[in-house]
Order: C-alpha cells, then structure tokens, then sequence
C-alpha cells in the first residue's frame, strides 16, 4: 500500500509533464526550435514516456497476478519499476527544463540550469535514501543480524521481510524478473 501511495504522487507528476510534452510540437514557435532543442524535446518526451511505463507496470502485473501468491515477487518488481521511473522522470524533468531555459536564456545558464536539475533529482531521489541505508544497514549489522524484523521492507540481503521474519530470495516464486 505504502508503495503505491508513492507512486500516486510520481504518475501525477508524470502526467502533467508528459501533456505537456506531448503538445509542444504542436505550438507555434516550435519549428523555430533547434536541433539541441529537438533532442532534449526527444530526451524529455522517452523519458516521460518510460517513467509512465515503468509506474504503470506494477499495477498492472497486480492485476494480473492477483492472488497467486506472488506479493514478494510484485513488491521486488514494482520497487525496481519505480526506481527506474524515477530515474527516467528525473531525466525527463532535466531535458525539458533545459529545453525551456535554453529558449530564454544563453546556453551557459541552460547547460547550469541542467547541471543544478539533475544533482537535486539526484541528491533528494538518490542518493540521500541511499546514505540513509546504508547508516540503517550499517546500524542493524552493528546490533546483530537478524535483530528487529518487525518492518515489512527488504533487508540488508535482498530478502523480502515481513512482520513474522524473512522469506529468502532463492526461495520465492518465479525469478524472472533479474
């Protein structure tokens, strides 16, 4: 649940950006644009595209899968798809942001418009949860392994863990998805 809350929050956002991307080739001024402009336009477009993808998909293999016993599976796979939307809308987000400031102003503040974009999407998707893990594994691993299982989640092994222990990731159902 807490999994798909979160993504209502992204494919919101994905959303109004990819409708607007897809009316942009259609305003006026847009054959005035150049070919920096019409591959950031591309970039800014795929990407929206593949985030819109990869959000949608765990909900439609929920649909699919549903009760079959495979909510360890589903959970693995939606984690990923959402990661990879996030890196796809972070994308996204960059080229048409760069797109809109190169139009405005001078290719230096475009190229620094990009840079400054892409490090918050980085830092605040990224690589902050990621320094947050790795404190919280460290944490666990400095209390004992095995200690404190009560959180649903992943643990430090890629085991998917739920109130009443951890279910091994070679023992779970159907392991296409690596």
């Amino acid at each position: 649940m807490e999994l798909l809350q979160g993504y209502r929050v992204a494919v919101t956002g994905v959303q109004v950006l990819f409708a607007f991307l897809l009316t942009v080739p259609f305003a006026v001024g847009f054959g005035e644009v150049d070919a920096t402009g019409r591959v950031l336009y591309y970039v800014a477009l795929f990407g929206a595209a593949l985030a819109s993808i990869c959000f949608i998909a765990p909900v439609t293999q929920h649909r699919i899968l549903f009760r079959l016993g495979q909510k360890p599976l589903l959970i693995r796979r939606a984690n990923r798809f959402g990661i990879c939307g996030a890196l796809a809308l972070a994308l996204s987000i960059t080229a048409a942001t760069t797109l809109i400031v190169e139009t405005l102003l001078p290719d230096a503040a475009a190229a620094a418009t990009a840079a400054a974009v892409a490090a918050l999407c980085g830092w605040a998707w990224f690589v902050q949860p990621l320094l947050s893990r790795r404190a919280a594994l460290a944490a666990r691993a400095a209390r004992g392994a095995g200690e404190d299982r009560a959180d649903p989640g992943e643990g430090p092994d890629g085991e998917v863990t739920g109130g009443s222990g951890a279910v091994p990731r070679e023992t779970a159902p159907d392991r296409d998805d690596r």
